[in-house]
């Protein structure tokens, strides 16, 4: 009898196993975009600790990572996430609206990402110090140095370059503004900066987008014919995904933009879709050489495709039919890239930074990008994975 027992314990275990394998479910909150956003607070006391610092710094990650909080606490109401995201702004900005440790002269682009975080912090405090700090980087973008067309250069010292990752850390901050203020000039340029990108950028056999282009074609790694460089990074392309969802929102119907931007992401939609992984359904690093060797899914650019599809749709940009990537994509991360543990989720297999020039070996080679380094729980793949999740949770998907 007790053999008997034994085994059928042990077959109603495995039976257990088999059933839930890939229905694990956030151990708090009952979802997956509050689980997440509990640990990262539980791991970084202070915000400004998101991105690994030692010390606070005004910089894109925390950016990225705040902002979704700000959608959660909007979705949520509670106002822990709201205190975590003013504690940010209040610990980089000074009494005169000064942002400590930015540096106006650099150009740099990535730092006017974590601006966004201000215009909801304004309109909730009518802080002074958060205006000043806006109309700081707002300055910043109207005399961003410019390609001939008017494309934003990546920073000062990356001369004539425009990189995809630049479309997100700078068009939806400025389309945001000229909603809030009413600065049509900064819509237009807004606007204009995403379609410079995908003339310059997108292959047109594959849909897909290369991570940046050289006007000058003088970089190392630029086609001495297009400017472009030589691989597709999926990060790169999440980032102009993104970018396009989230410009959309602060682009009046009836203007132009709105076709114009429509229609470019429809054309990513499909190139993203027609490059997901049939087995796992997520994305590889270098998104159209997946199988070779060093290649591998990475979850950043698989939690900002999810994100952009999911957001599509439920904004009536794209058809209903990219939700089903969306939702398998979704799946596949949780599956594949998410664990949970000791009361706390982690985000597996997040490129760690990847960029083209400024050091030798930044070449935009397919070595480069499948050997930098890969981290866990890297913000980069946080923030994504957070506004993913309330995109499904939107859609009625929880990712069990």
């Amino acid at each position: 009898m007790m053999k008997y027992r034994y085994f059928l314990c042990l077959f109603g275990l495995m039976l257990l196993s088999i059933l839930t394998k890939g229905q694990s479910r956030p151990s708090s909150t009952g979802k997956w975009s509050e689980a997440m956003a509990q640990s990262v607070m539980k791991r970084n006391p202070s915000a400004w600790m998101i991105d690994f610092m030692d010390r606070p710094v005004w910089s894109y990650p925390q950016g990225l990572v705040l902002l979704s909080f700000e959608k959660l606490y909007l979705v949520s109401g509670k106002k822990e996430y709201y205190d975590y995201i003013k504690s940010y702004a209040d610990e980089l900005i000074d009494e005169q609206g000064t942002i400590l440790t930015y540096k106006y002269e650099t150009y740099n682009i990535d730092m006017i990402n974590s601006g966004k975080l201000l215009f909801h912090l304004y309109a909730e405090t009518k802080d002074p110090r958060y205006l000043t700090a806006l109309n700081t980087l707002r300055k910043q973008l109207k005399f961003q140095p410019k390609t001939s067309e008017g494309g934003f250069w990546h920073k000062l010292r990356y001369t004539h370059q425009m990189w995809l990752d630049g479309a997100y850390m700078g068009t939806p901050f400025l389309l945001q503004y000229a909603e809030v203020f009413g600065d049509n000039t900064a819509r237009e340029q807004g606007i204009h900066q995403l379609v410079l990108m995908e003339k310059y950028l997108r292959d047109p056999h594959t849909g897909l987008l290369y991570h940046g282009w050289d006007e000058s074609k003088f970089q190392q790694w630029a086609d001495p014919k297009t400017g472009r460089s030589p691989n597709v990074w999926g990060r790169a392309m999440g980032w102009y995904a993104m970018a396009l969802v989230d410009a959309l929102d602060y682009i009046p119907e009836d203007h132009y933009g709105q076709v114009q931007l429509r229609g470019i992401l429809e054309r990513l939609a499909q190139a993203i879709i027609r490059y997901q992984d049939p087995k796992s359904k997520l994305w590889y690093q270098v998104i159209d050489r997946p199988g070779e060797q060093g290649n591998y899914l990475e979850a950043s650019a698989s939690c900002m495709f999810v994100y952009a599809l999911a957001k599509g749709v439920n904004k009536g940009y794209l058809k209903p039919s990219a939700l089903t990537a969306a939702q398998e994509g979704y799946q596949g991360i949780i599956d594949q890239l998410i664990r949970e543990e000791a009361g706390e989720i982690h985000l597996d297999q997040v490129c760690a930074v990847a960029g083209l020039g400024g050091d030798p070996y930044r070449d935009g080679t397919y070595e480069y990008y499948i050997n930098e380094k890969i981290k866990t729980n890297d913000p980069k793949g946080i923030g994504p994975f957070i506004l993913a999740s309330l995109e499904m949770e939107k859609a009625g998907m929880s990712g069990d």
